[in-house]
């Protein structure tokens, strides 16, 4: 720019008061490819390992900016953090690196980029150094400025780039071998395409279709005016790791080599699921999952509350496949409030786990028995002796009847609750004692000889400590869970339909129709009723045409099999009738018109329960208990076209598909919502 300038100034200094036919070419020339050169809009990049090869991917345009801003302030980069990704992710700017705030990751690369090429394969953008880039900025300028083309120039790997023009630039890599005197730039393979700025570059893209992208697209599509109210904010999801430091002992390596080589993909899947379940039920790595998945959770937490001082919604949690079983008993053995603890005394019968340190007298104290402690004492009876006396065994110390049954009650929902809640992956460190009113236990058996309800589990249950959440969760999602299957291999025949989370007060139960890992759990609370789930309507609305033209065609088979049945009963009847006086016809034809009116009534019959499945997603049928706070608990996915055409083929993707199933996000975010009084803008059909 400044030669330019010198030059023009020469030439006005020559010509102080040129007319307008003496104006040189050169001016007119200079003037005009001044004004076309703008300086390059730069945009923010950083580096992630994609299948061992790296890869640069964007920031959103808001996080550009404010590296951008931060970048241009005149402020001293070193030492300057700016927080990107809705705050999962802080960018060092002085390091250009970018770090994970809640989770253990590599740290990644940034650069401020203003040039591109395009890659040999992928024909993906990759920006050029910082440095070279402000090179071909300045090359770029004084070309424009100048208007001389065909600039020439070599990176520091010994590559060309070329700028033929504006809308002409290339890049040449240089030929393993090539002499430095024979070679020309033409001569050295196919040429990439340079780009100047990120125009026509998507930089609003998300790399992984995952929770968290689809949940941003479903707000402004389905809660758009509570946006534009400003009523709510954006719903943030942040991942519990648990399953790698699992994995990093070795036993993988160890389950490789015996794994058969054949159909590698479900062998892969089978190794992944199971060794977990295994892992789950050994008590040499249990409690080691707990306590990692504890501190973890209440780590995450806390360090959330921290960087968000401000926020001031709610917490709620979701498990897939076995993560949701370990949240399943995690959530069982929570305690609520020490305010809540102070009204057992009116629900006496209480079950603890085994981290329970009170004592005996403690225990009579709180089934307000305290007056018997002295009889147990004087006949040397501990809390270990007492659970194993019978009815009878406490009638001859002169206990009376109905404190008999209360300790009796009390020890064996104690005994078996301790067996029950088996490992769990998820809050946090410190021992949990769980405070569970017998009428609102799990799950209830009787036993052999009648003697009422008790819980009751199955053999070779691991007994761990089961740590405390620091937060009272909202609402519990389970994807894809096992939950049901695992509670009645446990022993487990129903849940009281009184149960519900001591500090969690709702739970849905998501599955895809062909996930094979997906068990139901409304069945154990009403085992005695056939229902189906709640179908999830699709996030456009109304059922998939698939479905509602299975279910029309349906509907119309019943209604001309049942029409072609009347039909052919009433002709009969006529044939076989013998003729009647007229009188006796006049009966004949109101008893034929009774008959018809019997017969509608039956094809409307027939038709209400072919419809009541439409009507079933407003109106449960049944009361399912108080587990999700009297709602429904289980809710089907609807398979899709493709998906309805060979089930098992689709069974393994099914298992994996609920991250990024806008139908699973929308019932996420809309049951999340809700608990703030917000709703959808429309409802859904």
């Amino acid at each position: 720019m400044s030669s330019a300038e010198s030059q023009q100034e020469q030439l006005s200094q020559s010509d102080p008061s040129p007319s307008p036919n003496s104006c040189s070419s050169f001016e007119l020339l200079d003037m005009d490819a001044g004004s076309l050169y703008e300086p390059v809009s730069p945009h923010w990049f950083y580096c992630k390992i994609i299948d061992s090869k790296e890869t640069w991917i964007p920031f959103n345009s808001e996080d550009s900016q404010q590296l951008e801003e931060a970048y241009g302030s005149g402020k001293n980069c070193d030492g300057r953090v700016v927080p990107t990704d809705g705050g999962r992710y802080d960018v060092h700017l002085g390091e250009r690196m970018r770090y994970a705030v809640y989770w253990d990751e590599l740290a990644s690369e940034v650069r401020r980029c203003t040039w591109f090429y395009k890659g040999d394969k992928d024909n993906k953008y990759v920006p050029y150094s910082e440095s070279f880039s402000q090179v071909l900025e300045e090359t770029y300028m004084l070309a424009v400025t100048l208007d001389e083309w065909k600039k020439k120039l070599e990176s520091p790997n010994r590559e060309i780039i070329i700028l033929h023009n504006p809308k002409l630039m290339v890049h040449y890599q240089p030929v393993a071998g090539s002499d430095e005197w024979g070679s020309t730039p033409t001569e050295q393979g196919r040429p990439r395409t340079v780009k100047r700025g990120v125009e026509n570059i998507s930089v609003d893209i998300h790399c992984v279709n995952d929770f968290r992208s689809v949940s941003l697209n479903l707000l402004q599509t389905h809660f758009k005016k509570a946006q534009e109210n400003q009523q709510i904010g954006r719903v943030e999801f942040l991942p519990v790791n648990w399953h790698s430091p699992l994995h990093s002992t070795g036993v993988d390596v160890d389950l490789q080599r015996i794994t058969l080589p054949s159909i590698n993909r479900l062998r892969h899947f089978t190794n992944d699921t199971i060794l977990d379940v295994f892992f789950y039920n050994s008590p040499t790595y249990c409690q080691t999952i707990v306590d990692t998945v504890a501190s973890e959770m209440n780590r995450i937490y806390t360090l959330f509350l921290q960087r968000n001082p401000d926020f001031k919604g709610g917490v709620s949690i979701a498990g897939h496949s076995l993560g949701s079983l370990i949240l399943f008993d995690i959530l069982t053995n929570q305690k609520d409030s020490l305010g809540d603890m102070d009204n057992e005394k009116d629900a006496p019968n209480i079950v603890m786990d085994q981290g329970d340190t009170l004592t005996l007298e403690e225990d009579l104290k709180k089934l307000q028995l305290s007056e018997f402690f002295s009889v147990f004492e004087k006949e040397k009876v501990d809390k270990e002796a007492l659970a194993l006396c019978t009815d009878k065994d406490l009638q001859e110390m002169g206990i009376p009847l109905g404190p008999r049954k209360k300790i009796l009650n009390y020890f064996r929902t104690r005994k078996s609750l301790m067996d029950i809640n088996r490992p769990t992956l998820q809050p946090a460190s410190g021992v949990t004692v769980s405070n569970i009113p017998k009428e609102s236990g799990v799950c209830s058996k009787t036993d052999a000889t009648g003697n009422g309800d008790y819980l009751h589990v199955g053999i070779g249950q691991v007994s761990v400590k089961y740590p405390r959440l620091i937060y009272k969760p909202e609402i519990f999602f389970a994807f894809g869970s096992p939950i049901g299957m695992f509670l009645t291999v446990r022993g487990l025949k129903r849940i009281d339909p009184n149960y519900k989370f001591p500090t969690c007060k709702g739970f849905f139960n998501i599955y895809h129709p062909f996930d094979p890992v997906a068990y139901r759990i409304e069945p154990m609370v009403v085992p005695g009723v056939e229902f189906e789930p709640m179908l999830i309507p699709h996030h456009k609305g109304r059922k998939r045409m698939h479905l509602e033209l299975r279910e029309g065609l349906t509907r119309m088979s019943m209604d001309l099999k049942n029409n072609l049945l009347g039909s052919l009963r009433m002709a009969w009847k006529s044939f076989t009738r013998a003729p009647y006086p007229a009188l006796q016809a006049s009966e004949t034809t109101e008893e034929t018109e009774a008959e018809c009116e019997s017969s509608s009534e039956k094809l409307s019959d027939v038709n209400t329960e072919e419809t009541s499945v439409a009507v079933k997603e407003e109106v449960p049928p049944i009361n399912v208990g108080m587990l999700n706070g009297g709602q429904r608990i289980d809710y089907v996915l609807q398979e899709k076209p493709i998906e309805s055409f060979n089930e098992y083929l689709f069974a393994l993707q099914s298992h994996l598909c609920y991250w990024e199933s806008e139908d699973t996000v929308l019932l996420v975010l809309k049951e999340i919502y809700q608990t703030q009084g917000i709703f959808l803008d429309q409802p859904l059909q």
